[in-house]
């Protein structure tokens, strides 16, 4: 199962596509996309696209802690978009999903 983490840019909103399996060895690309909408000057919020992203493990988890730090002091917002069920099964049982607004639709999404 392949893995891409594609990044979209326009401001205030830096979106992230994620499709596959997101694991210790995929990890790495979906943090420096992150990294990457972070630094963007004027983003401030953060849309997670999941609806193609079939797994996620805890490293993909890491990340996503990671991402939540940022909250406050970079991004004010992070948003994940139409998660499969396992996926957000993951984020519930991890209490992550607390940290992040899960909508259904990129529709749900206030530009601010």
């Amino acid at each position: 199962m392949t893995f891409s983490a594609i990044l979209e840019i326009e401001e205030p909103t830096a979106t992230i596509t994620l499709e596959g399996a997101l694991d210790a060895s995929t990890a790495p690309i979906f943090k420096a996309e992150v990294e990457k909408a972070i630094a963007t000057e004027n983003v401030k919020n953060l849309v997670l696209e999941m609806e193609k992203l079939e797994y996620m493990a805890s490293a993909g988890l890491r990340v996503l802690l990671f991402a939540t730090q940022k909250k406050g002091k970079d991004i004010d917002k992070i948003y994940v978009v139409n998660p499969q069920e396992g996926v957000l099964e993951t984020l519930e049982k991890t209490g992550v999903i607390q940290s992040l607004e899960v909508v259904d639709d990129l529709k749900e999404i206030e530009k601010v």
